[in-house]
C-alpha cells in the first residue's frame, strides 16, 4: 500500500514576538512541523506497519526555509520512508486553495497513492480547509475528523468521534483522510531512527507555476491586552458572594 502523509511547516510559536503595534515578528521563529501533522505522520507509520510492504511518503510545500536539515530528519525519523519537499519562496503565505493546488501537483509528481493522510488543521491557522480542497482538486473522496483508520482491500473503514456519537464510514480508495490529534500519539525518535533518517531519500524541488491565492490576509494582529482589575473582596464578609457575582457581571 502506498501512503502519502501531508504536513505543513510552521514557525515555532514560542519564538514569535509581538511588537508594540500588535503586529507579529517571525524573524526569530525557527521552522517546525505542525503539531497536528505529527499525529498524521504517526498514523501513517502505524498504518504501514499494520500492512506489510507498505511505503510512507511525506510531502510538503512552502518557502525555501522549509529545506532545513534538522526538520527533514525529524520527519524521516518517524517511520517515513521518503520525503518530498517543494521549497520555493513563491509558495510562502499561500491560502488554503493555493496550498491544496500546490500539494496536488506535488502528490501527482511523487507517485500514485492509496491513502493521503493529513492533520485536520495546521498549528498556525487551523483553518481545516486544505484536506477538503485537496480532495476537490484531485477529484478524490475525503473524510475529516478521523480518529481511527483501517484499510481492507480497496477501501478504508474510518471512525469519526463526534460530540455525542462515534460515526463509522467506509470509503473507496484512493481517498484523502484528515485525522484528529487523538488518532495516534507521536513517537519520540531514538538515536538509531535519527541516524537512519539521514540515509533515507529526500527530494527537494522548486515550484514552476504556483497557483494564485484566492484570498488575501488584510490584517494579522495580536489580541489587545487588558489591564487586570485587581479587585480583592473580603470572603468572610456578609454578602461576599453577591458582591463577587456583581463584580463579574460588571466586568463582562
Amino acid at each position: 500500500m502506498e501512503i502519502a502523509v501531508l504536513f505543513k511547516v510552521v514557525p515555532d510559536d514560542q519564538d514569535i514576538q509581538v511588537k508594540a503595534d500588535r503586529t507579529l515578528d517571525f524573524s526569530k521563529a525557527k521552522p517546525k512541523v505542525s503539531e497536528y501533522d505529527l499525529n498524521a505522520i504517526e498514523e501513517a507509520a502505524q498504518l504501514a506497519a499494520a500492512n506489510p510492504g507498505s511505503k510512507v511518503v511525506a510531502i510538503t510545500v512552502g518557502p525555501k526555509s522549509i529545506d532545513d536539515s534538522k526538520l527533514k530528519k525529524n520527519v524521516l525519523a518517524r517511520g517515513v520512508d521518503e520525503l518530498v519537499m517543494v521549497a520555493d519562496d513563491s509558495l510562502d503565505g499561500l491560502d488554503a486553495y493555493a496550498t491544496a493546488a500546490a500539494l496536488a501537483k506535488a502528490v501527482e509528481s511523487a507517485g500514485s497513492f492509496d491513502v493521503l493522510l493529513a492533520g485536520d488543521g495546521s498549528a498556525d491557522n487551523y483553518a481545516q480547509q486544505v484536506p477538503v480542497q485537496l480532495a476537490c482538486v484531485m477529484g478524490l473522496p475525503v473524510v475529516t475528523a478521523a480518529t481511527k483508520v483501517d484499510v481492507d482491500g480497496g477501501a478504508a473503514t474510518i471512525e469519526r468521534t463526534l460530540e455525542d456519537a462515534v460515526e463509522t464510514v467506509r470509503v473507496a480508495l484512493p481517498a484523502v483522510v484528515a485525522v484528529t490529534p487523538d488518532i495516534a500519539l507521536p513517537r519520540i525518535p531514538g538515536m538509531k531512527d535519527i541516524l537512519a533518517a539521514g540515509k533515507k531519500p529526500a527530494a527537494i524541488t522548486a515550484e514552476q507555476a504556483p497557483v494564485a491565492c484566492a484570498t488575501e490576509v488584510v490584517s494579522c494582529l495580536a489580541p489587545e491586552s487588558a489591564d487586570r482589575k485587581l479587585v480583592v473582596l473580603d470572603a468572610k464578609a456578609d454578602g461576599a458572594i453577591d458582591e463577587f457575582a456583581a463584580a463579574l457581571k460588571a466586568a463582562l
